[in-house]
């Protein structure tokens, strides 16, 4: 096993399911026992029921935690995952939506013990960013993140605007699982559909960036999509990430042609405009997130902007993984 690397890694994560699953079941086993000892002792007349309101309430969370857990049952759920953020129309206005994306899913990724690593991004002209591709490494990282896929809206009082109107943005959110090269053995790319470029790293300096072309474009012709990366140090190895990328974006496309995923996964994703948002933001005048596809909303926009995404994705996952706005739920912002 130690001569192979790949191999290894897919053992151990499949180690690390195993030991986390006989954890589960062993805590749950200690925190039922624990609740019959305190009604044992409520039924001698012991004043115990502060303290099993509270182991209560703690296997309560375990309980919700399991059940989450349970719903992770997609062929590659367990994997990392590939998020891309594309701005609407607007210019800078969506294009700042997308950063603020950006951030929160780094927040909420990281809240998560997750490790959240900027592929490829092309900032904006005056802010913002034009597009950004992140690689989320974690446990079933895209059995949570595939949750995001579609197109976000925000309503606020533009920092852009001089006199301070209300704006509408829109960005586009996508999702893949990372494929590991055990996982796409079948993907053949003859050469000749390859087209590789190579350009300047953008960023904030270091070593190599912005001096010699390290950074790595692929496309692939039959299909159009394009890649890129260009935060590792040298040509090779942007080389590699970037050809991962594309294998895991062809076979996405394969597995969603063959199980007819296409039309719900990207075609109900729709444009990104009015009428096709997964999710409303709205900062100004009342303060609101709301989910279309299965009604859960919160006030606390800040702690949402900031990662506080779980309840989302939480209520997406048991409500069935709807990719429609759910029958009777209303945006308030479109009239």
């Amino acid at each position: 096993m130690w001569a192979d690397q790949e191999k290894s890694q897919v053992l151990m994560r499949q180690r690390r399911r195993l030991e986390e699953s006989l954890a589960m079941d062993a805590d749950l086993g200690r925190r039922v026992e624990d609740i019959q000892a305190y009604f044992d002792l409520a039924r001698e007349g012991e004043a115990v029921v502060e303290e099993l309101r509270k182991e209560i309430d703690q296997l309560r969370e375990v309980a919700d935690k399991l059940e989450t857990q349970t719903l992770m049952s997609g062929e590659h759920d367990m994997r990392n995952a590939i998020v891309t953020i594309h701005p609407g129309a607007g210019g800078t206005e969506s294009q700042d939506w997308a950063e603020m994306l950006s951030r929160m899913y780094t927040r909420w990724a990281e809240s998560r013990g997750w490790e959240v690593e900027v592929t490829d991004a092309l900032t904006g002209e005056t802010a913002g960013l034009k597009s950004v591709t992140m690689l989320i490494k974690g446990e079933n990282a895209y059995g949570f993140c595939k949750a995001e896929r579609g197109v976000h809206r925000l309503v606020r009082i533009s920092p852009f605007d001089a006199n301070k109107r209300r704006h509408t943005s829109f960005a586009s959110v996508d999702c893949i699982a990372e494929l590991d090269d055990l996982s796409m053995t079948d993907v053949v790319i003859p050469k000749s559909e390859i087209q590789r470029d190579t350009f300047r790293s953008g960023g904030k300096g270091g070593q190599n960036v912005n001096k010699v072309e390290t950074a790595v474009r692929i496309t692939h012709i039959p299909t159009g999509l394009v890649v890129a990366s260009q935060t590792q140090r040298s040509q090779h190895q942007n080389r590699a990430t970037a050809m991962k990328l594309l294998l895991s974006r062809i076979y996405a496309q394969r597995l969603d042609a063959q199980k007819q995923e296409m039309e719900r996964f990207y075609g109900e994703k729709g444009s990104v405009s009015w009428g096709n948002q997964i999710r409303s933001y709205v900062f100004q005048p009342y303060r609101m997130v709301k989910d279309l596809r299965t009604g859960v909303e919160t006030s606390n926009v800040q702690a949402v902007m900031d990662g506080d995404l779980d309840a989302f994705v939480n209520g997406w996952l048991r409500a069935g993984c709807p990719a429609k706005r759910m029958a009777g739920v209303k945006d308030e912002e479109e009239g």
